[in-house]
Order: C-alpha cells, then structure tokens, then sequence
C-alpha cells in the first residue's frame, strides 16, 4: 500500500514537472535575450567621429563662458553628424549608441575644459545625442523627398566652393530659402518644425546636408565649418588672426586700385560708345523712335519687349480703373496680357529718351534677378507717342495679396489677418530677398527704397521685395528728399540723407524702420504732441522702450498668436540695432538674416546719439551718464561687441548748437512723449 502511493506521488510530480518546464525553459530564453541587450548596449561603440574637431581646434583653449560652451557644443556636434552624413548617409546615430556618444564627446571636451560635464552643466539629455529632430528625418533620402531638386540645385551652385567673404553670404541665403522650397507644389515651409528633446532640429538639418554633400570641401574644411556652424570662436587664432587681416587689408588694397582702373576704362569705354552711338542715331534720324535703346538685352533674357498698343490694351488704354498703386515714379496698372495672365505694370512719369541708356542698364541688372522673395521682371516698353510723349514701362509678376503697407494700415480687417507667425514669415522672406540682393545678385544692387508698400505679398503671405534698381528714376516728389537721394521720408538712412553716403547697410536701416512697423503696427513717423503736429522716428521711440528695459512694449497689442517673449523680443532688438542711426553699428543683411532664422544672438547695442527733437530731460540724462555705451537688456542678447566706434565730432556740434535753438519747444514734445508712452502702456495687454 505504501508502494503504491509512493508510485502515485512520484507520477503527480513528473506530471507537475513537465506542465512547468517550457514556461521555465520560455522564461529563461526570455532573460537570456534581455541580458543580451543590455550587454550589446554597454558595448556599443559610438560611429560619430569626434577626433575630427581634435584636429580642428589642435592645442588652442578658448576663453569661453559656460552658455557659450553648450553653444559651441551643439555647433560642433552638428558639423560632426555632417561627417557622419557624408560617410553614411545618416542623420543620426543609432539610440543604442547615445550613450558611448557622449562618453567620447566628453573625452573630447575633458581635455580642453576640465571638470565641465555636457550634459550636466548643458541641460542635455542622454537620448537628444541619437534623436530624428527634424519631421522624424532619419536619412539623406527622406530629406531630399522632402525639398525640392531645384532647391538644392540652387543652393548647391552656392555652397558648393570656398565659403569665405560674400561666398559664405551667398551660401547662407540659399539654405535659408531651402526651408521655403516645396515640393511638387506643396505647401511652402516644408522643413518646419523644432521638436524638443534633441539637439538637431529642422533649421539645422539644411546646413549639415550643404556641409556633407553640396560643399565638395566638406564639414573639416575651416571655412565652411565657420561660415555653416558659425564656430568662429572655436577656430580663431589671435596670430593667425592679425597675419590674416594684414594679408585681407593688402588684398583690399590691391582690389580698390584695379578695380578704381578697370571702373575708369569701363567709363571710358562706355562714354565713347554713347558719344558713337548718338552720332550715328543722328545720322539716321532718332526722332523716328524706331529702335529703343533696350533692344540691346532682348537677346540675352528673357524680357519681352512689348509695343505701346499692347500696354494700352493690357490695360484698357491706362483706365482709371485699372490703377491699383501710386508712388512717386508714377502709376502702377493692373492689366491682362494677351495669353489671360495678369501682371501689374509700372508707368514712369515725366520721362525722356535721354535717359534711356541708364534705364537700359537697370534693367537689365534686373532681368537677371530670379529670388523667391523678389518680384520677377517680364518685360517692358519705351516709346514716343503724339499725345503721352516719351513712355517707360516695365511689366511685372502681379503679385494679388497687396503690399505689407495696406494690411498694416489700411483696413482693419487686413491687419487682423497678420498673425505672428505671419508676420515671422514676412520678416524673414524680406530680409532673405534683400540679403540675396546685397549677396546673391553679381552685381550686388542696393535697393535704396525700402519701405512697407514694396513688401508685396502673394496668396500665402510670402514677402516680394519690389522696385529694386528702379528708385533712382523716381522724381522729386512729396515723399523723396532730392533728386540726388532716392528714399521715402522716415525709412532713409541718416547718412544717406545728410551726405548722399550710399552702402547696403543704408537698405538695412531701412529694413530694421520696416521690421519695427511691421512688429509694432505703427507707421515709421510718429505724431506727438498737441495734435500730433510734431513728428517722432518710430525707431527713435522703439529705442526708447528698448532703454527702458521694455522691448515688449514695442509688440502690436491688437496681434494676434504672439510668439514666446524670447523670440519676439530678438526681433524687437534685431530691428532697432537695424535701424541705429549711426553706420558702424548696424549689421550687414546677412547677418541680420541669421540672428532671425538662427539661433545666432543680437549684440549688444550702442547708445544713439541725442535725436534733434529729444526732450530736455533726454538731454541732461545724457550729459549725466557716464555708462558703457553698451545697452542690453533683461533677456540678456548681448554675446557680442562692436568695437570701430568712431563718432563724427562735427554731428555732435551739430547737434549742440540744434539743441540750443529748440530747448523750449523739446519741453512740450518731451511731455507729449511721456503721455504718448502712458497710452500705450494702457493699451498693450494681449502679448506681454
């Protein structure tokens, strides 16, 4: 009996045992796999080659604070996943090899910095070092599926040499344009987005391409690491500095000298052609108007030189009803070309067919202009009739949304339509437009007329710059200083306007004057006072609000959909360092372009000088201070310095002497301007 109930126990057991015996053997496959994982990952190796900024930076330690360090950091990474990029095709590395990534980077970053940790000191997660920051991007084909083949083919043609000088400029607004590029007439902006959680989102992405593929130097190369990666800090040597700038001043030297004899031989040239041409045009009786002088480009371009009966048809023989813009050239028309497109036509008044052979030349510059955010040239028309005389017309892209002007100040309907995010993107279309003028364009055309009604934009708000190369041949009028200064009153550059001193960085004054109207909803010359007699630069009241440590007050209260207070207020500092009325302190396009789009930080600003109708208080305040002449701000955009600082003496007795003679009228616009300031600071609520 016990026999046998110690057989029966011993069956029961063996069966027990073998219920139980693939669920052990499945545990502990599952265990063994699980173990495995975790040694595959303590064992990954890192595939980013960081030895490469080793070489780059060689022995040099630079004097950097802790921010600046985490700056250059994500900079240098970036160039080191364009190396990556090159030799994989890979954005990122694999997750499993985050963790080995940043022990080698930390090596790296010991010998130059000790005891400061990366991701401790920085704020950087393990993961951000392996992360798709970028519409979940991993690879070099999902990244050329998303932009266009034209797009990189331009930007190719601009980054791919040396990027130093004007070549870098040229670079960068390209790939500032790649994230405006669409594909197969998509929405445009299609790399967009800034995910947290990463240390390379969308805006990086199109640099680390140009620097893997379309620069043929690639990411190691010196330049391109400064011009894409602005590691400029990293890379300065103070002796190679000095060696260099002697060598540049050498280089500027020799390039005024032959280009001072080949400007005088092209004069002569030219002088000696029109003196030929005129006396064979004599000869042949000009007064016939039979050929015009632009025939000369047709065959060159694609411009279309049409007879005046296809103007007047276009446009209904110049109907009052047609006219949809006036400005100081003339009229501008809307009117229908033979094949049904719509175009706008730009009717020059009180002209002459002496002035043709310039008009040739800016046309022809023009013509040869082709930017997202400029208005495209198609054609144009000279010619002599009995009743309108001497006719000059040019026929552009209509472009049907209207100028930034008549949405700012023209119904309000129009302006509560302009959102921030609206206005981000007319402000970094139109600095984009004239960087690519400044830049791009060979030769480099300078606007000179800048202001909120040649903003044009088209059905998605997409900024056009118009009437580049056409200001010159507007008259004297109401709004323009003399016929020896082209500009609209409040948008010119005082050096322009005092001394006919022309530069591109008198179109960035300009720019920073539309920039503020366009952030602040008020126009560039403001009315203080009784009645609103007295006027006030916008800039100079922008100025204002920035001294006081409030850039926020400049924001349009009625915009809707405000950006965060640290973008806003980079565009507010942006603008008023634009349009700081002495040259030396403004940035070039460019530059202006990257603080904008980039994460790039304004400098700090100088101080202005005493404006003419500054309040007595303004002016003793002056006198008293004996600060820095730096300003920055609680936010605290102030990483760098401008150090060529060199006032002219005779302004400031200029200045003294003007402010003698109005002393008891600044009193009352002083007072007109504290009120001015307590109205608005009732008004504003909706984006501080």
């Amino acid at each position: 009996m016990a026999n046998h109930r110690y057989h029966h126990l011993r069956r029961r057991l063996l069966h027990l045992l073998l219920l139980f015996l693939p669920s052990l053997r499945l545990s502990t496959s599952s265990d063994h796999h699980h173990h495995r994982n975790l040694l595959q990952s303590s064992n990954a190796t890192c595939p980013l080659n960081f030895d490469l900024l080793r070489r780059l930076v060689g022995s040099r330690r630079p004097a950097v604070d802790a921010t600046t360090v985490c700056r250059y950091t994500q900079q240098a990474l970036r160039l080191v996943e364009a190396d990556y990029l090159r030799r994989t095709n890979t954005f990122v590395p694999p997750p499993a090899a985050a963790e080995a990534c940043w022990t080698s980077y930390q090596t790296l970053v010991d010998d130059f910095y000790p005891n400061f940790n990366l991701r401790r000191d920085c704020g950087f997660e393990t993961d951000w070092i392996a992360a798709a920051g970028c519409m979940n991007i991993t690879d070099r084909r999902q990244f050329e599926r998303i932009v266009s083949r034209s797009s990189i083919a331009t930007a190719a043609a601009a980054c791919n040499q040396s990027l130093s000088g004007s070549a870098c400029s040229a670079c960068i607004v390209e790939l500032s344009g790649l994230q405006a590029s669409n594909l197969n007439g998509g929405p445009p902006g299609n790399l967009t987005g800034n995910l947290a959680g990463n240390l390379t989102d969308c805006r990086a992405y199109a640099f680390i391409y140009a620097a893997a593929f379309l620069n043929g130097l690639g990411p190691t190369d010196r330049g391109t690491a400064v011009c894409l990666f602005s590691l400029d800090v990293v890379f300065s040597d103070p002796k190679s500095r000095s060696k260099t700038t002697v060598i540049a001043i050498v280089v500027v030297i020799v390039a005024v000298f032959l280009t001072s004899v080949s400007v005088g031989f092209w004069y002569y040239r030219r002088k000696k052609l029109e003196n030929s041409k005129r006396n064979r045009s004599r000869i042949i009786g000009e007064s016939n108007n039979s050929v015009s002088a632009l025939d000369s480009i047709t065959g060159s371009t694609t411009l279309i030189r049409f007879a005046i009966d296809d103007i007047k048809e276009a446009t209904r023989n110049f109907s009052r009803e047609n006219i949809i813009g006036k400005g100081g050239y003339g009229n501008v028309y809307k009117g229908f070309l033979t094949d049904g497109s719509e175009v706008a036509l730009k009717r020059f008044k009180n002209c002459s067919a002496a002035g043709d052979a310039s008009f040739t030349h800016e046309v022809e510059v023009i013509a040869s202009v082709r930017h997202v955010n400029l208005v495209a040239l198609r054609g144009y028309c000279t010619a002599t009739t009995a009743f309108e005389g001497h006719q000059r017309i040019i026929v552009c892209d209509l472009v049907k949304n209207g100028s930034l002007h008549d949405h700012l100040f023209g119904d309000s309907a129009g302006r509560s339509r302009l959102n921030w995010p609206i206005r981000q993107k007319i402000a970094l279309g139109t600095a984009r437009g004239l960087a690519y003028l400044h830049y791009g364009a060979q030769p480099a055309i300078i606007h000179r007329d800048i202001k909120a009604s040649n903003i044009l934009l088209d059905e998605n708000f997409e900024a056009k710059v118009a009437d580049f190369g056409l200001a010159k041949f507007a008259p004297e009028g109401a709004t323009h200083l003399s016929t020896r200064v082209a500009g609209t009153m409040g948008y010119v550059a005082p050096e322009y306007a005092l001394y006919g001193q022309l530069t591109e960085r008198s179109d960035v004054y300009s720019f920073g004057v539309v920039l503020l109207e366009l952030l602040s909803g008020k126009k560039a010359l403001l009315g203080v006072g009784e009645g609103g007699q007295q006027p006030v630069l916008l800039a100079d009241w922008a100025w204002s609000m920035v001294r006081k440590g409030t850039p926020l007050e400049v924001i349009d209260d009625e915009m809707a959909d405000c950006g965060s207070p640290e973008i806003m207020e980079k565009f507010v500092l942006a603008a008023v360092l634009s349009s700081h009325p002495q040259l030396y302190a403004r940035p070039t396009m460019d530059q202006v372009l990257k603080m904008l789009d980039t994460d790039l930080p304004v400098p700090s600003i100088p101080e202005r000088p005493i404006p003419l109708i500054a309040g007595i208080e303004d002016i003793e305040k002056s006198v008293s201070s004996h600060g820095s002449g730096q300003l920055s701000t609680p936010r605290g955009y102030q990483a760098y310095t401008f150090d060529d600082r060199h006032p002219a003496a005779n302004e400031v007795a200029a200045e003294e002497e003007e402010e003698r003679r109005h002393s008891s009228s600044r009193r009352s616009v002083a007072s007109g301007e504290v009120e001015e300031e307590k109205e608005e600071e009732r008004r504003l609520s909706s984006c501080r």
